[in-house]
């Protein structure tokens, strides 16, 4: 017999295809009424494959749960302590992401600075014939600060480097192999760098970590890219800080209300938004999709997942 996995969320086509045929996969979503579907047939499951969500209620609501497997790297709507309890391992999908991420930072870096779709928006305007477009920033020489050099920070460092960017970085603790200065103090980083790159995980303990006093440090030459968690910046304190002419630009692929981007956002030259698109390739959304698939593979076979999520 099959294993019987329980599916939250929609996947990528080919994904559900590998699920429906390895496993007695069923989808949350097409229940009419999924709360008393999951009364009803919960205790039937012992894999859940979700879209990165799984809270304590939906974990209690699996009785027999054994492994979760996530489509993605962030777990901060993973109740990973509800699922510790259990013994539920969480598979989660790093590493294959890493690449494509950091290089929409470095793209978003280029864009912030140099105005790229500023200036695009003032060519189709047709505004190139009246004046030319104002002068911009420049990348190559400049100092970047890491905050959380983690597998992806470490990918944006490489390619900054031939950037000739100066490097340094905030971790919680120091970096062990890697020979950029650590920053111990978020403020000080900020008030050093010219472009404060965020990349830490998402949740309680990082919510807000980019607060008023990052941002007045940052200063109104320097440059705000966040491609972590939208919950990591306060997104209030940006508006105020780009409003008030005290930070220099920002470029976003994360918000704190995801899909709701704040109109004072939208309606600035200096911001660069773009939809949560950090791993949205084909290569990397297929990648990610085999690991998926992969890690409750291997749970079912070794009692294992491939690659663990921790908090």
């Amino acid at each position: 017999m099959k294993h019987k996995v329980l599916q939250f969320g929609r996947l990528t086509p080919s994904l559900e295809q590998q699920l429906g045929a390895a496993f007695d996969c069923r989808r949350l979503a097409d229940e009419v009424d999924p709360k008393a579907f999951l009364a009803a047939h919960g205790r039937e499951f012992t894999g859940l494959a979700t879209m990165g969500f799984a809270d304590a209620a939906l974990i209690e609501s699996l009785p027999s749960l054994r492994v979760i497997s996530s489509f993605g790297v962030g777990v901060d709507q993973i109740d990973l302590q509800a699922a510790a309890r259990r013994g539920i391992p969480v598979g989660n999908t790093p590493d294959v992401l890493n690449d494509c991420v950091a290089d929409l930072t470095i793209g978003l870096m280029i864009d912030v600075a140099r105005g790229v779709g500023a200036a695009e928006r003032y060519l189709r305007a047709g505004s190139w014939p009246r004046a030319p477009f104002p002068l911009q920033r420049r990348i190559s020489g400049k100092r970047l600060g890491i905050v959380g050099l983690g597998r992806i920070g470490h990918a944006v460092a490489r390619r900054a480097i031939a950037f000739d960017m100066d490097i340094r970085y905030h971790n919680r603790r120091p970096v062990s192999d890697t020979s950029m200065a650590h920053e111990p103090s978020l403020v000080e980083l900020a008030r050093w760098c010219d472009f404060l790159v965020v990349i830490v995980p998402g949740g309680a303990a990082t919510r807000h970590l980019i607060d008023e006093a990052v941002l007045h440090a940052l200063g109104p030459e320097g440059f705000l890219v966040n491609v972590a968690r939208g919950s990591v910046v306060d997104e209030a304190a940006l508006v105020r800080a780009l409003r008030e002419q005290r930070l220099g630009g920002a470029a976003l692929d994360v918000f704190e209300r995801e899909p709701q981007v704040p109109a004072e956002l939208i309606a600035m030259d200096n911001v660069v938004l773009v939809p949560h698109i950090g791993s949205a390739t084909v290569e990397t959304r297929a990648a990610m999709a085999q690991r998926v698939f992969d890690n409750l593979s291997a749970f079912y076979e070794t009692g294992k997942v491939i690659s663990q999520a921790t908090a």
